[in-house]
């Protein structure tokens, strides 16, 4: 199998901290406090302050409209949007991906929990959706990267090959399991995941 889900889910959440060294060459330190408090119970930002940074980093030069749609209002049209764009873009970086034969199936239940979450998601039920977001975020990760996944310097690895997504990585590493802190950091964190593979 390309991967077994809840150790390698489980291995990659506990290398998170171990990295912070490394991507502070490729991010300043208020973009790792970002991180941390939109993922704790920390308010020492404000969560449009949060939002601000990390979708500053995620698709630069647009940061002031993420926040103004998605934090300072429910723009409920461009959340629309977003989900239409990500459950595309999210797909066709899983089909792109090759596998051995013995791999197919697991690639297509990957593709099936992505419509899955993007159905839930249409309903913006946002707390509902965290977990299973995790999850497949993690799976399509695993899809494109294969074994070179599993392995302990990867975090190194996709900052080196692809800074943009080594710093996405970090995020995605850093995302409680099984729940946000929040009902509204769960549905920032989950938009700003979004954001970034819409436009990935």
């Amino acid at each position: 199998m390309i991967f077994s889900r809840e150790k390698t889910i489980k291995l990659a959440m506990e290398n998170s901290n171990n990295n912070d060294y490394l991507i502070l060459q490729f991010v300043d330190k208020k973009v790792l406090d970002a991180f941390n408090v939109l993922t704790s119970e920390d308010i020492s930002m404000s969560l449009e302050d949060v939002a601000y940074t990390i979708a500053e980093v995620f698709y630069q030069g647009n940061a002031k409209a993420f926040v103004s749609d998605f934090v300072k209002e429910d723009n409920r049209e461009a959340e629309s949007k977003l989900i239409q764009s990500f459950h595309r873009n999210l797909k066709l970086l899983a089909e792109k991906t090759w596998v051995e034969a013995a791999d197919i199936s697991e690639k297509d239940r990957v593709l099936y929990e992505i419509d899955r979450l993007c159905e839930k998601l249409e309903q913006y039920d946002y707390v509902g959706c965290y977990k299973s977001f995790v999850n497949v975020m993690f799976e399509v990760v695993y899809l494109m990267f294969g074994s070179q996944a599993k392995k302990e310097d990867f975090a190194e690895y996709t900052l080196r090959i692809d800074p943009e997504f080594g710093i996405f990585w970090r995020y995605l590493q850093g995302l409680p399991k099984d729940g946000g802190a929040s009902a509204e950091k769960s549905r920032i964190s989950i938009l700003l995941g979004m954001y970034f593979l819409s436009n990935y």
